[in-house]
């Protein structure tokens, strides 16, 4: 477990987002992984400027709604610079898809149109709506068919969320071959943003390429597939927003929020920063009630997280941003290379300074710390590889009843020797301790990993929405075999 220490008030930091894309290094046409030292910092050679993803239009006037038309389909894009054009997935023909903005409290209208040869959803991960938008396996759309996604946005949802596909057996594939894209929700209070910080999407991913470049999978019946569906399926080309080892400018004393998805199918980011520590303001569920300074911080496969990030360099010098070693794995198919570290973008210290450098505020928003009081439900939910409670994925079984309106504690225990991060649907939920050791500080999430050999107990609260809703690891391999169980509210 991370350990956390208190942010002094007025310390100055900068918030990362990171997005991995789609993009080959030229470094990399052997397929091969670039490793670095854990901690360098040094004058690295140029490369281009990390991309933002492009925004989807707001087609609506109406204030409050936000209106905008997404379409999957088969697209032909080159993944090597210089190299011919594969087949691959795309929403809105880029990889990753168009990020959807919005504000605590708009309408979100979505016309999708799936133009795939087979079904999938869009899954709005992280975000409290109602089940008829959920975008769950329950609800496949066909090739060939459009789909209106209608929510509100709730008041205090503000937060850095990702949408993907979500069809029954397929989740994996389809992520793979390049459907994934961010969401940011705006607070109208956003304490960040109304001190002019700056702020960046990083959605972070991995693939895997054939010698033409295209994504490639391994035959299940082969040991690579065996493993795969042990492991999860990992790539060795690490991407952030579509590049490989791209570049973030920054200047001295200017502070940063970058927002980071890990949008990998298996692979969890030990992000830290060479020459200093990350300041981290936020997770799954919106930011945190106050800062804490850490020297790295663990991002499981589909969690968001939210960092600032300080200039603290000296002009023209360079920093690493890593991905630093951590065994999730089980012993006997552990990679051999696990414990070399990964570089996954630079930071350029720029000649410019900032003229009056941003105070951090030591309070960023009011987060309760985990009611018990109310609960009357105890549940246990036992994770073993490629089961949840000893059973695999029934849709037209439900696996856990309960009731509108009803606070419950659910321990997650994983009883083998890999990690599965475990994901609810719906719901936001607080974690109450690992182990039996209390969470340091209280947060809203919606996945918590849960390391092997080990449990953990989320406090939850059915306050709206009744319906069917989907909890399962979220190592999509493991999803797809069907490490997956219904829960229904009513």
């Amino acid at each position: 477990m991370q350990r956390h220490s208190p942010l002094a008030r007025g310390a100055r930091a900068v918030l990362f987002a990171a997005v991995i894309g789609w993009v080959w290094s030229p470094r990399l046409l052997d397929g091969s992984p670039v490793f670095v030292d854990a901690r360098a910092r040094s004058a690295m050679p140029a490369s281009e400027a990390l991309r933002q993803p492009p925004t989807l239009q707001n087609t609506s006037s109406r204030r409050g709604v936000v209106e905008v038309t997404l379409t999957a389909a088969p697209a032909r894009l080159p993944t090597m610079p210089g190299g011919p054009p594969v087949n691959v997935y795309a929403f809105n023909g880029s990889v990753p898809g168009p990020t959807l903005e919005a504000n605590e409290g708009d309408s979100v209208i979505i016309h999708f149109r799936n133009e795939l040869p087979e079904p999938t959803t869009v899954h709005w991960h992280g975000l409290h709506i109602p089940a008829s938008a959920d975008g769950s396996p329950l609800s496949p759309i066909a090739p060939g068919k459009a789909h209106d996604y209608r929510f509100r946005l709730a008041s205090g949802s503000a937060g850095t969320y990702w949408y993907h596909p979500h069809p029954d057996r397929r989740t994996g594939f389809q992520i793979a071959m390049g459907l994934f894209g961010g969401i940011i929700v705006h607070a109208p209070d956003d304490p960040l943003a109304a001190k002019g910080v700056a702020d960046k999407l990083l959605i972070l991913s991995d693939n895997r390429f054939d010698s033409n470049g295209a994504p490639a999978f391994s035959d299940p019946r082969s040991i690579q597939g065996s493993i795969d569906l042990e492991n999860g399926r990992e790539g060795d080309v690490l991407f952030v927003n579509g590049q490989v080892m791209p570049t973030i400018s920054i200047r001295p004393g200017e502070l940063q929020r970058w927002r980071i998805v890990n949008a990998s199918a298996a692979r969890i980011y030990r992000v830290a920063l060479a020459g200093q520590h990350l300041i981290h303001v936020g997770s799954d569920g919106g930011l945190f009630e106050h800062p804490v300074e850490v020297p790295d911080v663990l991002v499981a496969n589909s969690e968001r997280v939210e960092v600032l990030v300080r200039g603290s360099g000296t002009p023209g010098e360079r920093s690493l941003l890593e991905d630093l070693p951590y065994d999730r794995y089980m012993p006997q198919t552990r990679p051999a290379d696990w414990a070399r570290a990964r570089q996954i973008l630079s930071l350029r210290y720029e000649s410019d300074s900032v003229t009056q450098p941003v105070e951090i505020p030591a309070v960023l928003r009011h987060v309760p710390p985990p009611d018990t009081s109310r609960v009357r439900v105890r549940r246990t939910i036992v994770m073993s590889q490629g089961l949840i409670d000893g059973k695999r994925m029934d849709m037209h079984r439900v696996d856990i009843h309960s009731r509108l309106g009803a606070t419950e504690i659910w321990t997650i225990q994983n009883v083998v020797g890999m990690d599965h991060p475990f994901h609810l649907h719906g719901f936001h939920f607080q974690i109450i301790d690992r182990d039996g050791v209390p969470e340091p500080f209280s947060s809203w999430k919606d996945t918590g990993n849960v390391p092997k050999h080990s449990s953990i107990r989320i406090l939850v609260h059915f306050d709206d929405y009744p319906g069917k809703w989907m909890y399962h690891c979220h190592i999509l391999e493991h999803e797809d075999e069907g490490m997956m169980g219904v829960l229904q509210v009513r």
